[in-house]
């Protein structure tokens, strides 16, 4: 795994990049705010904005089933740290939500550079709709960019980190519109006993001797 560099998006399987910066829970060291959990790292264009708004409530809302999952919710934008604040109560306020997860203020825009959330073809002043699935190893799983003018889908992204931590603990695959509960994908294959082993496996859903499916 490598780090990138400056300007750079991080890719799957890249470290993902440390930082300290100041945010609405004072400075924070990403590496050791981590904890050994799953993150959730999300970038937002700007406070005080409509589509924004109705993005971080939601987060806020459902923050409990992040934790049931044993992942932190952390949100950034390039704006002042007076800016989150008033902005979250503002939220407070208008839409009957508290926000409990830090926002980061990323004036200098050091974090938007190191995780490469400012598209200059989108705006050369404000961070697009990035998301971040980062692992306890730190670990970049899942990157996902929305346009600003789109606000992103919670239930997807939730599915993405429930799905992310099932393959893992499981040794699996997930299949097309996967929800917990329904059948996941079994390795393919790698030698010809592996081969004749799946024919054989009654426990199986055999479709071909390369896609199987199984119930956990």
């Amino acid at each position: 795994m490598s780090e990138t560099t400056q300007n750079g998006i991080p890719r799957i399987g890249d470290v993902a990049p440390d930082f300290t910066q100041n945010s609405t829970h004072g400075p924070i060291t990403f590496s050791t705010w981590q904890e050994g959990k799953w993150v959730l790292l999300f970038s937002h264009p700007a406070d005080f904005t409509p589509v924004c708004s109705t993005e971080l409530g939601e987060f806020a809302r459902r923050s409990k089933e992040f934790d049931e999952l044993n992942t932190k919710l952390m949100g950034l934008s390039i704006d002042s740290i007076h800016s989150h604040l008033a902005w979250r109560e503002n939220l407070r306020e208008k839409l009957d939500v508290v926000i409990g997860y830090p926002i980061v203020a990323d004036l200098d825009m050091k974090v938007a550079n190191l995780y490469g959330m400012l598209h200059p073809g989108a705006s050369a002043t404000a961070t697009v709709r990035a998301v971040f699935v980062i692992d306890p190893k730190r670990t970049v799983r899942a990157l996902v960019y929305y346009p600003m003018n789109v606000g992103r889908n919670i239930d997807e992204i939730k599915r993405l980190v429930t799905a992310l931590q099932t393959a893992d603990k499981n040794g699996c695959a997930m299949p097309v519109n996967w929800k917990p509960g329904e059948k996941v994908i079994v390795p393919p294959p790698k030698t010809v006993d592996e081969v004749e082993e799946r024919k054989s496996n009654k426990t199986y859903e055999r479709i071909d001797f390369y896609l199987s499916k199984k119930a956990l």
